[in-house]
């Protein structure tokens, strides 16, 4: 909570502060004191005094008005998916010993946000406070500043306005709109830490437990007997901690593969789709990184097990808040990226491709468990594609699709204005498709 000084000095800051209609009423003085000089009208002369100078006593009540208030902000809530409102809460605190005059708040926001909020409060109690609140809304993505918070220092009769701002100011974060998706039955890789790196671990079942010899300091309690009178040595299990599931989401940003302007675009319906698919992994239990073509990996670290769902969420919807186009032309970067580490359930979601760029889509299949892929029609997002397009176009798009089918994708096939769910809950049902088909291609190993 910041504070505000409501003890102005100097009195040229009061004039600077005088309104309109105190600069009139000093201006009609100085005319009456002029006319009746001219006219020798003496009475003129006192009504020329007085209009002169009630605004100047103003000025003066104001400066000598000695009171301090503190003022605050809350937001409700702090991440406001786009296209909803958030609600900013503001407090006015006045700790002086003596009652305040006129107050009037002026918050400041972004343009995007809506009209600047004001407020007028009349007279705050010693020790009292006020609150007052205001609805926000944008629909575009990103992270917008509140504040300062502007206070209005005003005499009764409106002749004098001075303005002091607080320090404090806050940051709203409009993240993606997240569509809540079915659970389906793709799961990547589970991988698990401890005494054993082999990913033949069993899950369940005493007789998959992987034994090693006995090491002195080890829990008694965690001798194998079974392995012990096999080996004729003792034995003890191996400590490992609970396996995760390991995910991928692949974000495709570049400016070239996308199509269309403004929340309408194929962009920002991939930034939606990203989102959706990230939070609802992680609501499942996997360990999800998000990652773009250009390498940026959110969150950075991929060993992120002591953060909760929901601080991973945080962190992943801040991160799509604020993505942008990137200039690249390939998918090189990510490819490397998963060479290093790609373990598990793999999701992309990528705009336009030419050959080149659908074969190293491909490529990235080779290091992952599961594997899905939005493959974006971007011209259906600018209306160049009708239905019924060009024959060139269409076997192009059928040869991409084949050659990511044989490496083992999931493909599914996106146009402007389909649901995310819907894919989602068809990815699951060409999956099971595709595993019970005879003589399947491109089967996962």
């Amino acid at each position: 909570m910041a504070q505000a000084d409501g003890n102005p000095t100097g009195f040229r800051t009061g004039l600077r502060g005088l309104t309109t209609r105190g600069r009139s009423f000093i201006a009609a003085g100085c005319t009456a004191a002029v006319c009746s000089f001219l006219f020798g009208q003496g009475a003129l002369l006192q009504v020329g005094v007085l209009l002169a100078g009630l605004p100047l006593l103003a000025a003066a009540l104001v400066l000598r008005t000695r009171y301090r208030v503190a003022g605050g902000r809350r937001l409700t809530p702090h991440r406001a998916p786009a296209g909803s409102e958030a609600r900013v809460h503001l407090r006015v605190d006045n700790i002086s010993r003596v009652p305040t005059g006129l107050l009037m708040l002026e918050d400041k926001v972004p343009y995007v946000l809506g009209p600047r909020p004001r407020f007028v409060l009349d007279r705050v109690e010693p020790r009292g406070f006020r609150e007052v609140s205001y609805r926000v809304r944008s629909d575009l993505r990103g992270r917008y500043p509140l504040g300062p918070l502007q206070l209005r220092l005003c005499d009764p009769f409106g002749m004098c306005e001075l303005t002091r701002s607080f320090s404090t100011s806050d940051t709203l974060t409009v993240v993606p709109q997240v569509h809540p998706l079915p659970p389906i039955k793709l799961t990547g890789e589970w991988a698990g830490y401890g005494d054993s790196h082999s990913r033949a671990v069993a899950l369940a079942g005493d007789d998959d437990t992987v034994p090693r010899e006995y090491r002195y300091g080890d829990d008694l309690r965690r001798v194998h007997w079974k392995s012990t009178a096999k080996y004729g040595e003792l034995m003890v299990r191996r400590e490992e901690q609970p396996l995760r599931a390991r995910a991928t989401v692949l974000l495709d940003t570049r400016e070239t593969g996308h199509r269309g302007s403004g929340p309408a675009s194929s962009f920002e319906w991939a930034v939606s789709c990203a989102a959706s698919v990230g939070q609802h992994l992680l609501e499942r239990g996997y360990q999800t990184r998000l990652l773009t073509d250009t390498g940026l990996q959110v969150p950075e670290s991929r060993n992120s097990g002591g953060s909760s769902p929901s601080e991973s969420a945080g962190l992943l919807l801040d991160a799509l808040a604020v993505a942008e186009h990137s200039s690249g032309g390939g998918l090189g970067r990510a490819e490397e990226a998963l060479r290093l580490g790609g373990e598990g359930l793999l999701v992309a979601i990528v705009g336009e491709l030419d050959e080149e760029q659908a074969a190293g889509l491909a490529r990235l299949r080779r290091n992952t468990g599961a594997a899905v892929v939005f493959l974006l029609d971007t011209a259906s997002w600018s209306g160049l594609r009708p239905l019924g397009g060009p024959a060139e176009t269409d076997e192009r798009t059928q040869a991409q699709l084949r050659m990511l089918r044989e490496a083992g994708w999931t493909v599914l096939p996106t146009r402007a204005g389909d649901s995310v769910p819907d894919l989602w809950r068809r990815a699951d049902a060409r999956a099971q498709a595709a595993a019970t088909a005879p003589g399947r291609k491109g089967a996962d190993k």
